[in-house]
């Protein structure tokens, strides 16, 4: 029955991609992966926040600042061609690069851009925070993000902040440049459009979005007039495959060009395959667990402490992570400018239930992990599981896809979420202002994209200490009050961070050119060729 359902499977991709059964690879011109893509909720730049839509719209929009795949290092105009800061640090004025066109047809205008920040802010869905953070409000950011002529956007900072962290801030989804034109002419009861880009794209990127049916298939088609010249493949497909045997069955027999979710079992059974290769992409990506800080037992310092103590994170990350995830335990990514690489937890099951003991649970209790259904969640649960056994800790464990796990999580509905993160942009403050920084803890607050928050979690050391690392303008003195700060919420904070991921991707060998920078949305098509 199992080999059955593959082959029922492998023929349905094939339809889906209007081949017939005897054809054994994919068109040339076509670039076809498999990947659990259930975490797509929206198309919208303005609501964005899961990892498989934050890759498809950059590859959709072009940002007002870039990290390009040809330097992921270096940061570089978008839309913008250049750009000048003045009156201290608090403006800046990007000149828009003369000839961009929307896939409309539309030329990229300075209004496009200002009116892109300024719907974010408006609309203000999950991750409008990004930019909100510089004072800017549906009331005022009219004035402070405006266009002051055909050519030029002047963005006015109302809040203190280092420049080179407003820049950084630009390079995020929120801050892709939409056409205005196109997206207002769909505009109903005043939602700035918002009900149709759910679902459709407005942007100049290298591709737009010709399909996406939930749970089954996202299309791209390649934009032949793109500034950096037509993408090498005329269209991108991204096969909703859950199971990571199914997506190496297509891969094995050449239905897909790329399989995005294999487990390290599944890598291991490939490398011998002379027609696969395997690649390994250093990602930004963390995985913690967090305990709601309004739980009665968990809100504990000390019983957050034993849980640090009871994971056996080497066992785990030499096992069914191995090559796949690194042993990680600071809110910034290994790699990255200002990480904290130290790493000072082992299982220690004795130190654990002193801790317990000393927090008046040393009979142990009971609690439920929340995690998503795709792997390596449920397997790191399982034994997590395990682990807080031996300290009395008996776990229950739920799975659920990401559209039900995330507003759980964000309206606090949870004991432990096991889950990941990723910068929104490449600044330590991304994930400070995250994990480190809650100015208000009252429930009706809902401070959106504040993992603090959504634990309950406030602590006014952290939060002075984020807000002096993001506007201090000395970097050394900066990088210093970050690694103090990640230092310091390994031992106080909500958060039990475990790991860091280290993306494996199997590739048929003909394919080449695939990008996946340290960032979730640092993934790019265009460059893909197949020799």
């Amino acid at each position: 029955m199992t080999r059955l359902k593959k082959l029922l499977l492998s023929l349905t991709v094939l339809a889906a991609f209007g081949m017939g059964s005897s054809q054994a690879a994919t068109p040339d011109n076509t670039f076809v992966m498999a990947k659990d893509i259930a975490d797509i909720i929206t198309m919208d730049p303005a609501e964005v926040f899961e990892l498989t839509t934050g890759e498809i719209i950059a590859n959709i929009y072009d940002r007002i600042m870039m990290f390009e795949p040809e330097d992921l290092q270096t940061l570089v105009g978008g839309v913008a061609e250049s750009w000048e800061v003045s009156n201290k640090g608090s403006t800046i004025t990007f000149k828009i690069r003369p000839g961009l066109k929307f896939h409309s047809g539309n030329p990229v205008r300075a209004e496009d851009v200002a009116w892109s920040l300024q719907r974010v802010v408006k609309l203000n869905k999950t991750p409008a925070f990004i930019i909100t953070q510089f004072g800017w409000t549906a009331e005022n950011v009219d004035e402070l993000v405006k266009a002051t002529d055909d050519s030029h956007v002047r963005i006015t900072i109302a809040e203190e902040f280092s420049p080179g962290l407003v820049l950084n801030a630009m390079s995020a989804g929120v801050a892709s440049v939409i056409d205005k034109e196109l997206v207002m002419s769909h505009e109903k009861d005043g939602d700035l459009g918002y009900d149709w880009l759910k679902s459709n794209s407005a942007g100049s990127g290298a591709f737009s979005l010709k399909t996406w049916k939930a749970n089954e298939i996202v299309t791209l088609d390649a934009n032949a007039n793109y500034r950096h010249g037509a993408p090498g493949m005329k269209r991108v497909i991204l096969r909703h495959v859950s199971e990571p045997s199914s997506q190496r069955l297509l891969l094995e027999k050449a239905d897909i060009d790329m399989a995005r979710n294999l487990t390290p079992d599944q890598v291991k059974g490939v490398m011998g395959n002379s027609d696969i290769s395997i690649d390994g992409h250093p990602k930004g990506t963390i995985v913690y667990m967090a305990a709601n800080a309004g739980h009665p037992i968990l809100g504990k310092t000390e019983v957050v402490q034993a849980i640090r103590n009871l994971v056996d994170y080497e066992s785990m990350a030499n096992s069914f992570l191995a090559g796949q995830f690194v042993v990680h335990q600071a809110f910034w990514p290994a790699g990255l400018w200002g990480a904290l690489e130290e790493t000072p937890y082992r299982q220690d099951v004795a130190k654990a239930k002193s801790l317990l003991q000393a927090a008046g649970h040393g009979d142990g209790f009971e609690l439920t992990i929340h995690t998503l259904t795709n792997s390596p969640f449920p397997e790191i649960a399982q034994a997590l599981q395990a682990n807080l056994a031996q300290g009395g800790i008996k776990v229950n464990i739920v799975t659920l896809e990401g559209k039900t796990l995330w507003p759980k999580y964000r309206a606090r509905e949870h004991d432990i979420i096991l889950a990941r993160w990723s910068p929104d942009y490449v600044d330590p403050h991304s994930n400070a202002d995250a994990f480190a920084h809650n100015p208000d803890n009252r429930l009706e607050a809902k401070l959106t994209g504040v993992l603090a928050w959504r634990n309950a979690w406030a602590d006014e050391s952290s939060n002075m200490l984020a807000v002096k690392a993001r506007n201090e303008l000395d970097l050394n003195k900066r990088r210093d009050q970050y690694l103090e700060l990640q230092a310091m919420l390994q031992k106080t904070g909500p958060f039990v961070i475990m790991f860091q991921q280290n993306e494996q991707v199997a590739r048929r060998k003909n394919l080449q050119g695939f990008v996946s920078g340290s960032n979730f949305d640092l993934v790019f098509y265009r460059n893909v060729t197949k020799q």
